[in-house]
């Protein structure tokens, strides 16, 4: 009896936790959709006396609006990707692995595993990254989310604003969304501003209007101000192709720590991400290139470019503590916690 409140207890845990998940997404919705109101009705059709200022307010305001939502839709209900089956330890190996007491042998069983698959990154201690949750072995940029409990192939983090775990599958769409969110808060901004002053001059009759203007001009400036630092940070990201966890956590190769082993250059960089059509790069549609298991790395190149050598192995890092990123394991076998 006992054990079944606290099953059902726990289940409640779950669901609760689960809707409270999108309370964050449903604030964004909420301040969009009276942003919408402000600036379609408070301000242009009521504020704005001229109709060809109305107009070219409108067009614009919709032009951003569509493809700001259409961002934040798509990072929000594209799905976080999944290592394949190959990258899970089969019915036999997960048994052998289970059922074995001593640490080396278990240690020789992942590498063992591991020689047949495309995995150059380790742990902080040289040894296979290991999610003892999901019973796989990471891919290269892989990591395991707590929130959404499961591998995320190149996650970078965990967006409660979104209520996804941004990665592979849905980082492109995220950048974006920052980007269109920057321009849609520029926008509002700008084109409020002079009647703001209007208002404050007391050129304009005070009715209700005047209050939806001046703080759709607030709202506008506060979240400009920190998407701006949000989006330039993500951008210089892109640019040394990193996630934020690489950035916190220097990824660890078979040759040592690297911290950029995945610069490939700037132009290559970008391409990681929006890939090589530049017609996709605006355009919140998948054009990320490879399938997020396996990426090409800057040491694969240096033998045919010297000018890419660089030697940040060892010696510069902190690697003291076996933790990379997200658990550690007495095994030398990173696990998850």
């Amino acid at each position: 009896m006992r054990r079944g409140w606290k099953m059902a207890l726990s289940a409640g845990l779950r669901c609760c936790r689960r809707v409270l998940s999108w309370v964050p997404v449903l604030v964004i919705v909420v301040v969009v959709l009276w942003s919408y109101y402000a600036y379609v009705f408070e301000l242009c059709l009521v504020t704005v006396l001229s109709p060809a200022e109305k107009v070219i307010y409108l067009i614009f305001y919709h032009a951003i609006f569509v493809f700001f939502t259409w961002t934040y839709w798509k990072s929000i209900f594209t799905l976080p990707q999944q290592p394949n089956q190959k990258f899970y330890l089969s019915y036999t190996d997960k048994e052998r692995y289970e059922n074995e007491e001593r640490p080396e042998v278990q240690k020789q069983m992942l590498i063992d595993i591991a020689k047949k698959l495309p995995v150059y990154t380790r742990t902080g201690s040289g040894a296979v990254r290991f999610c003892d949750q999901c019973h796989l072995i990471k891919p290269d940029r892989c990591h395991h989310c707590s929130a959404c409990a499961m591998c995320v192939l190149k996650m970078d983090h965990h967006c409660p604003w979104v209520n996804n775990c941004i990665g592979f599958s849905n980082y492109k769409f995220f950048l974006q969304f920052l980007g269109y969110s920057v321009l849609y808060c520029l926008y509002i901004a700008t084109t409020v501003f002079s009647y703001f002053i209007k208002y404050w001059r007391g050129e304009l009759p005070s009715v209700r209007s005047k209050f939806h203007v001046l703080f759709l001009l607030f709202v506008a400036c506060m979240f400009f101000v920190s998407l701006v630092i949000l989006f330039g940070y993500h951008c210089w990201l892109v640019s040394r192709n990193k996630t934020t966890l690489e950035a916190f956590c220097t990824p660890v190769f078979i040759s040592g720590p690297k911290k950029n082993g995945f610069n490939l250059g700037f132009i290559k960089n970008i391409q990681q991400v929006f890939g090589d059509n530049k017609k996709f790069w605006l355009i919140p549609i998948g054009s990320s290139p490879g399938d997020g298991h396996s990426f090409p790395m800057r040491c694969m190149n240096e033998s045919q470019n010297p000018l890419l050598a660089d030697e940040e192995y060892w010696g510069d890092n902190d690697y003291d503590n076996p933790d990379y990123p997200e658990g550690s394991s007495s095994l030398a076998v990173e696990t998850e916690t």
